[in-house]
C-alpha cells in the first residue's frame, strides 16, 4: 500500500476508532507488555479532543501501531475512509468491519479499561 504523509498531522485524523471485541483484547495486552514508564508517558499526554487516546503525540505516531485497530490500517486506502492530504492513495470503494464495534476509543473506551 501507499504510504500516507502521516508526520505532522498529531492524530488529527485518529478519531472517532471505533474498535472490536477482539481488538480490546489486543490492545490490552498491547499495553500490558509496555514497560511502565513508556505506558505512562502515552497515557499522559495531551490530545486533541475526540482522537486516540492511543496516538503518540510526543512522537508523532500510533503508540500501539502492532496493535492498532483494523480502521487505522484501512485508512486513506478506501474511498469512505480518505487522508485529506493524500486522497489519490485511495485504492478500493469502501471498507467496513468484519464485526460489528464494542465502542469508540475515547468514548467508550478509556485508558482505565486497557490497564
Amino acid at each position: 500500500m501507499v504510504e500516507l504523509p502521516c508526520k505532522g498531522c498529531r492524530g488529527a485524523c485518529c478519531g472517532p476508532v471505533p474498535i472490536t471485541g477482539p481488538e480490546v483484547k489486543k490492545i490490552k495486552k498491547k499495553i500490558k507488555s509496555m514497560p511502565v514508564k513508556m505506558r505512562n508517558e502515552l497515557k499522559n499526554q495531551q490530545r486533541f479532543y475526540g482522537t486516540c487516546i492511543f496516538y503518540d503525540q510526543d512522537n508523532d505516531k500510533c503508540g500501539i501501531y502492532s496493535a492498532r485497530p483494523a480502521i487505522c490500517d484501512a485508512f486513506g486506502h478506501y474511498a469512505n475512509l480518505v487522508c485529506f492530504r493524500k486522497p489519490e492513495a485511495v485504492k478500493k470503494e469502501h471498507w467496513s468491519p468484519k464485526e460489528e464495534p464494542a465502542g469508540i476509543l475515547s468514548v467508550d473506551f478509556k485508558w482505565e479499561h486497557f490497564e
